[in-house]
């Protein structure tokens, strides 16, 4: 049985060392990011069943990740932050998390409110997708990749591009939406980046790359990967 897997992004050294093994002990997998690109990325490749987010992250404020975040992810979102206002309580729910815990937090409260925001997403909690097509087949959870059988050698950059992809089947994902998850949102904009990494990863998946039949290009947008009627 898979555990449920943890995301804590906090930049801050003795929380994550106070919070990984009080969750482990606990029976869940814990993930740790220490900036908001960091998160992004695993958000969105490895599908965290809850996300524990601070507010003051080095690179950005965790609220734009927060707004990031939930264009792709259904995800429970605790916040875990020093900040104390109201105001910035409201702003961080009213932008799509689910509760907010104060620092400094007693453990036994926390993992009570974790376990309460997991109750809530369970309807729709589903897991990871398992992509089969034309010969290709995609395991998220073990990070695999095969073409007739045989395992493909992807970067992590190129297995991340495509584990958002895959995770959109047959929906267009934007560059923006790609650029942002994969490489953090300093790199919003750097579409023909995308364009070299999208080239490399049909040069591995497409029978034919000169003529993409997985990953469709939609132009002007973004990309689609290619998903069977169901």
């Amino acid at each position: 049985m898979m555990k449920t897997r943890v995301l804590v992004v906090d930049d801050e050294a003795p929380i994550q060392r106070f919070l990984r093994p009080a969750l482990q002990a606990s029976g869940y997998e814990t993930l740790t990011a220490e900036t908001g690109a960091q998160a992004l990325r695993l958000i969105a490749t490895a599908a965290p069943d809850v996300i524990v987010l601070d507010l003051g992250l080095p690179d950005m404020d965790g609220k734009d990740v927060l707004i990031e975040a939930r264009k792709f992810s259904k995800s429970p979102i605790i916040i875990l932050s020093a900040r104390d206002q109201e105001t910035e309580k409201i702003a961080a729910l009213d932008l799509g998390a689910d509760d907010y815990v104060e620092k400094p937090f007693a453990i036994g409260e926390f993992l009570a409110r974790l376990r309460a925001a997991l109750r809530h997403a369970a309807p729709d909690h589903a897991p990871a997708p398992r992509y089969e097509a034309q010969g290709v087949t995609v395991d998220l959870e073990r990070r695999r990749v095969t073409r007739d059988g045989q395992v493909l050698k992807l970067t992590p950059k190129e297995f991340d591009l495509l584990a958002i992809l895959v995770r959109h089947a047959g929906r267009v994902v934007t560059h923006r939406q790609i650029l942002s998850a994969v490489w953090g949102p300093a790199h919003a904009d750097d579409t023909q980046y995308l364009r070299v990494f999208v080239g490399q990863l049909r040069a591995k998946i497409e029978p034919n790359p000169e003529m993409p039949r997985l990953v469709l290009t939609e132009p002007g947008i973004g990309y689609r990967l290619w998903a069977p009627e169901p």
